[in-house]
């Protein structure tokens, strides 16, 4: 089961049985719930940011339709639409106003469960940090941090390190790494390897107990978890 106690969803249902459900199949699955019964009272909760909407269509005080169109003009937070109208002009319209999704009653809960994960994991925070033991790799910066110092590395001794990070617990030779990191139309010598790796470590490995690089005798270096 995915980590998702810190992930609230706004149940928007007039249906009392179908929103208890709702709220207990949720917290089963390690979710803050939080239950609306009505289109007003709906709203004013999804206003407060929850991660997640799943909202009936037809609502008393206000219905699913305007209760969408309103959260759309404030949020962007994922709403998948759930109701008993599955016509196809129904469907379009609750899309057109702004909901992600569109379910069906009666529905299958395994369903419902997946199509939440999926717009959840849309949602999640893109990220493009390589982290390992206690080395952050920020790929969008061009930044190295160790242990929360920062490591200041050159060109080739960032390319050297990205490439062992990513290609973690396979042994590569000097010929491999140079032609992962200067490329295949390089002239060079492959003994370059052994250079940078000990100018890498110099940076990477001094004054650390854990060391990061791993030389494989007589065939060449790795990154082991």
């Amino acid at each position: 089961m995915e980590k998702s106690a810190e992930r609230r969803i706004l149940v928007i249902e007039d249906d009392a049985a179908i929103s208890r459900v709702l709220q207990l199949e949720f917290e089963h699955e390690g979710y803050h719930v939080d239950v609306a019964r009505d289109g007003l009272s709906g709203l004013e909760k999804a206003l407060k940011e929850p991660d997640l909407i799943v909202l009936d269509l037809m609502l008393p005080r206000m219905d699913g339709i305007e209760v969408c169109r309103r959260i759309r003009a404030k949020s962007r937070v994922p709403i998948i639409m759930l109701t008993a109208k599955d016509r196809v002009p129904d469907r379009v319209t609750g899309l057109d106003v702004g909901a992600d999704d569109y379910l069906t009653k009666p529905f299958a809960t395994e369903e419902l469960l997946a199509r939440v994960r999926a717009r959840l994991r849309e949602r999640a925070p893109q990220t493009n940090i390589i982290e390992y033991r206690d080395v952050a790799m920020d790929r969008d910066r061009h930044e190295v941090h160790r242990a929360g110092q920062a490591i200041a590395l050159t060109g080739k001794e960032y390319a050297l390190l990205e490439y062992l990070l990513l290609h973690r617990n396979k042994v590569h030779t000097r010929d491999e790494l140079f032609n992962g990191v200067w490329g295949s139309d390089f002239l060079g010598d492959s003994n370059l390897i052994d250079v940078y790796i000990r100018y890498l470590r110099g940076k990477i490995d001094d004054g650390f107990d854990d060391k990061l690089i791993t030389t494989v005798r007589g065939v060449g270096y790795t990154i082991k978890d």
